[in-house]
């Protein structure tokens, strides 16, 4: 049995401690927080488990084998790097560090230690992305053109992050998860309407060396909520909208060709093929719940998380990348990491 210790019960924190204590494996053995209306939610809700105000404590329990961190950004370094520091496995919350130097950092500390550190990009757990990737990585798409995304709504402004660490993020991971490879430039625009908040709008491109071209568009300032990607294949092409009760993926059999026969120059070069649509049925498990099942897994045998340090690391990377263009409106920036995603 893996005994789980919980820093933070705020926003995430009660989502993590339920998935987490339902989990074949795992039991949650103490609950960290400074605030002590929360301690007191936490009793409530667990009465077995333990509460403290001193995440230091929590770390240097010898009965605590991993840790889990649902802390502002501007806390994950010190806390996950003493936890790894103290031999515990880590499940970290996104994005996992401020800066990708102290992602980097996290990643190069528990491959020392031969922990696991897990970074709950959660999106790639849900059934929805890992059908795509399944749709993707059968071939059925055909060459992948385009990657577009809208992820809008009327708040929730964040104080120590932009919109593009909050929502943009996602996009980020789906894309390195479905395409298994870094892209090679980032352009992005975008504004904070508020004086002296973070980034609530951007308009973000990323260029790949497949020749894939991807877009997302994330605002905290928009009237309605949209959570809608669109993905262009040179054989098929997938709707995926995340609002949706059901049907939530429809694969169309759509498409264009393209000749240059000199034999054909008079006719349009350009054809349109229309076929079919169909909804694949898709996983009900609750994504947080299939990601602690990996969590838990990965400990237990000692695999590497799809989404581990490394993988988080590079999404870190291009946070700031995306930013960094951002901020000198809309200049092309190369990133870092040019590796294979793992």
């Amino acid at each position: 049995m893996i005994r789980m210790g919980i820093i933070g019960y705020g926003y995430w924190g009660p989502n993590l401690a339920r998935n987490l204590a339902e989990t074949p494996g795992a039991a949650v053995a103490t609950i960290a927080d400074l605030d002590a209306n929360k301690l007191a939610l936490a009793r409530k809700r667990y009465p077995g488990v333990g509460t403290t105000a001193d995440f230091l404590a929590l770390i240097a329990d010898p009965s605590v084998d991993a840790v889990a961190i649902a802390t502002p950004v501007r806390s994950h370094f010190e806390i996950a790097m003493a936890a790894l520091q103290a031999g515990k496995h880590v499940w970290l919350e996104k994005p996992m560090a401020e800066t990708s130097q102290q992602a980097r950092a996290l990643a190069d500390e528990a491959e020392r230690r031969g922990r696991v550190l897990y970074v709950d990009h959660t999106f790639i757990y849900t059934g929805a992305v890992q059908k795509i990737a399944e749709i993707i990585r059968s071939g059925d798409l055909g060459r992948l053109y385009y990657y577009d995304s809208t992820r809008i709504n009327l708040g929730l402004f964040q104080r120590d992050v932009s919109v593009i660490s909050d929502l943009a993020v996602h996009d980020f991971s789906i894309l390195q998860y479905l395409l298994g490879e870094h892209p090679l430039a980032v352009t992005a625009s975008g504004t904070n309407h508020f004086p002296g908040t973070p980034e609530n709008l951007a308009y973000i491109t990323l260029f790949y060396e497949s020749g894939t071209i991807a877009h997302t568009n994330v605002s905290w300032l928009a009237p309605v909520k949209v959570r809608q990607i669109l993905i262009g294949g040179s054989t098929k092409m997938i709707a995926y909208d995340d609002l949706e009760q059901s049907e939530k993926i429809k694969v169309y059999d759509k498409g264009v060709s393209f000749t240059d026969d000199p034999n054909q120059i008079q006719e349009m070069r350009v054809g349109y093929r229309t076929g079919d649509m169909w909804a694949p049925k898709l996983a009900a498990t609750e994504a947080l719940r299939t990601a602690a099942e990996h969590f838990v897994a990965c400990i237990e045998h000692g695999r590497t998380p799809d989404t581990d340090g490394r993988f988080g690391a590079r999404l870190v990377e291009l946070i700031e990348a995306a930013t960094t263009s951002m901020r000198n409106r809309g200049e092309t920036v190369f990133t870092r990491s040019q590796d294979k995603a793992a």
